[in-house]
């Protein structure tokens, strides 16, 4: 019998494609026992980091196409000296940005990593997910299927699964280690706010599952019936990304009376975006495709944004992973910069509390994988902070790759009773992230530059001290004037240092036209020989 080709397999109906996804999902427990705690179990790791959500919202976001890039930490994996990485991307990666991640790979000779190591392309630069690039290129699927050398031990990553990301899993026989797509509506911000309840976690009064233009008129008139007092109300897309999905209402000259009539009347000139470049008639036309809620905005003189992150097993078995202090902006400050490790003392134990309870309603209804939940926190008259839950995003964040990044590098554990990370030698390590460094005076640079840069200004990760600079979004830097770091320090002060050297380097060096500086001498090394001297003399 003739035996089943890629090209039989593509013409499988959709009821098919469900039966051998649950059959390949059936292998991760089995991977997760047996294969992923041991170091030296071969395994294959397919990498597919698409950003399988709405394009249009997504194209708000500069150098997007750049943020295939942020999951490059994968390639750390083949620090592990069994393990092979497929990473798969839309566009070709320049081969200095692939050295660069490889050089950094503690204990592994670059040589050894880079032959267990397979780039493949689609050569595609158009707006389509990365996925359905590659699903349209039969071919493409069948490199990949052809490269894969433990099928049986085998897993695709990605950044976040739809039925896309199952169709490909089906199509390259092996299994998705991410949230079930039958799974896919607990990430919206209606579902979210249902989770909450069902935790038990404090959360804004509003309205879920909102449809249209007249749900959010009605939702925001109802808002300011139960709060007289309340000044602005937040409507979001159910599948908005980065904050890049949020508006925000204000309430100011309301009537007592008409209040509905009043709103349905203003909404158009007082429904503020977060992204300068939305229209009401855009946002309306998205909120009608995908729906969206409707929730009070939490006001404070001292606010802050922690999250928590977390993670499922196949086993269904969670951990809390790391908290993070997100850096926001906009507007009202509502879109993702960068984050800042670990979230504050005062409530960092709280988070990991509220990160198990939605965890637990995550993993009982058949949620796997990494999540991540955000907060507002408000400091009290009394010095105490309440904590109000916002959103939880079934995906890989942008708080993912740094603590990735940081464990790949230091080989150490993060701490539940303190919250702190610790290096494989018990040394704290804090870092801060952005995926928002932006210069237009930066375009032109090319990795190779940036890599000057980085080693004469001391800025360089170094392996010894366990601190410095690691770069990603690289391929955006010549094209956009964009770049995304992760400051690693032993301090939070010294972390955030590095990254403030780091803009203080690009622009003297790029904005201002100067040299590079290297980076003053430590008292050891003052003292050390700065030319050869000889030890012996010469005999006569």
């Amino acid at each position: 019998m003739r035996s089943e080709t890629i090209f039989d397999i593509i013409r499988l109906p959709e009821e098919e494609i469900r039966r051998r996804f649950k059959q390949l999902k059936a292998r991760l427990p089995r991977l997760y026992r047996d294969v992923l705690p041991y170091r030296h179990t071969p395994r294959t790791v397919v990498v597919i980091p698409s950003l399988t959500l709405d394009q249009e919202v997504l194209s708000k976001i500069k150098g997007i196409n750049y943020y295939e890039e942020r999951l490059l930490y994968y390639l750390m994996m083949l620090q592990l000296p069994r393990t092979q990485v497929i990473f798969v991307t839309s566009q070709a990666i320049d081969p200095a940005i692939v050295d660069y991640f490889l050089n950094l790979l503690p204990g592994v000779p670059g040589s050894h990593a880079r032959d267990r190591l397979t780039l493949l392309y689609c050569h595609d630069a158009s707006s389509l997910s990365l996925t359905e690039k590659i699903l349209a290129r039969p071919r493409l699927i069948q490199r990949i299927r052809s490269a894969i050398q433990y099928p049986e031990a085998a897993y695709m990553e990605c950044f976040n699964s739809t039925p896309l990301e199952r169709r490909l899993s089906v199509y390259l026989g092996i299994p998705l280690y991410a949230n079930d797509p039958d799974l896919d509506y607990l990430g919206s911000k209606s579902w979210n706010r249902q989770i909450f309840k069902e935790a038990g976690i404090p959360h804004p009064d509003g309205f879920e599952h909102l449809r249209d233009e007249q749900d959010v008129i009605q939702a925001l008139a109802a808002l300011k019936q139960r709060h007289p007092d309340l000044r602005r109300v937040v409507v979001k897309l159910n599948e908005g990304f980065s904050g890049e999905g949020n508006a925000l209402f204000d309430f100011s000259g309301a009537p007592e009376t008409d209040l509905e009539a009043w709103i349905a009347r203003v909404l158009p000139e007082r429904l503020h975006f977060e992204n300068p470049q939305e229209t009401y008639e855009r946002f309306m036309r998205k909120f009608e495709e995908m729906g969206g809620i409707a929730e009070v905005f939490i006001e404070g003189d001292e606010k802050r944004s922690p999250s928590v992150q977390g993670l499922i097993n196949p086993l269904g078995e969670g951990t809390i992973v790391s908290t993070h202090e997100q850096i926001l902006g906009g507007p009202t400050k509502q879109v993702y910069l960068g984050a800042a490790f670990p979230a504050l003392p005062d409530y960092r134990i709280r988070l990991h509390e509220m990160g198990r309870e939605i965890g637990r309603v995550l993993s009982r209804r058949g949620s796997i994988g990494r999540f991540a939940v955000d907060f507002v926190s408000v400091r009290r008259p009394d010095g105490d902070w309440d904590l109000y839950a916002l959103e939880i995003n079934l995906r890989k964040g942008g708080t993912t790759h740094p603590f990735m990044t940081l464990r790949f590098l230091t080989h150490g554990e993060y701490n539940l009773e303190d919250g702190i990370y610790y290096t494989g030698t018990g040394q704290p390590r804090y870092y801060y992230a952005t995926d928002n460094i932006y210069n237009t005076a930066y375009k032109g640079l090319t990795p190779s530059d940036l890599m000057d840069i980085s080693v004469c200004e001391g800025l360089h990760f170094h392996a010894g001290t366990q601190e410095g600079v690691v770069f990603h979004l690289i391929g955006a830097l010549s094209e956009h004037g964009k770049l995304g770091v992760v400051s690693i320090g032993a301090t939070p002060e010294r972390a955030e240092d590095l990254y403030h050297k780091t803009i203080a380097a690009l622009d003297r060096v790029v904005v201002d036209g100067g040299k590079c500086q290297n980076p003053p001498r430590t008292s050891e090394e003052a003292t050390a020989p700065t030319h050869f001297r000889p030890w012996w003399g010469i005999e006569k």
